[in-house]
């Protein structure tokens, strides 16, 4: 069973920047997409960015294309997801996940099987 791990979150005003790290166990981190999610209390667990085994392909939310971006170090077994221009909507508890395959088309939830404990992010007005 993979562990992942995530850090990086924190407290940061509208417009500033954070960088969340996914740290995961494991020898076969490569073979799989990973996906961050985030989540707001009574809000469903949406998938703001995921990225192919080989980061090859990418897929972002609407709502945070041109401000996140998703990148994975395969050597380090590691997946982050650097976030500018932040803005207080984006406010949540953000998970890594890993991947079912190698890919899973538009991020979609079920298709991951592993989840990180959660980093609290707040951006403030």
């Amino acid at each position: 069973q993979v562990q992942l791990v995530e850090s990086g979150g924190g407290l940061v005003q509208a417009g500033g920047s954070l960088r969340l790290s996914c740290a995961a166990s494991g020898r076969t981190f490569s073979d799989y997409a990973m996906g961050w999610f985030r989540q707001t209390p009574g809000k469903e667990r949406e998938c703001v960015a995921a990225i192919h085994w080989n980061g090859g392909v990418t897929y972002y939310a609407d709502s945070v294309k041109g401000r996140f971006t998703i990148s994975r170090d395969n050597g380090k077994n590691t997946v982050y997801l650097q976030m500018n221009s932040l803005k207080p909507e984006d406010t949540a508890v953000y998970y890594c996940a890993r991947g079912r395959n190698r890919w899973t088309p538009g991020g979609i939830q079920s298709g991951y099987d592993s989840w990180g404990q959660g980093a609290q992010v707040t951006v403030s007005s």
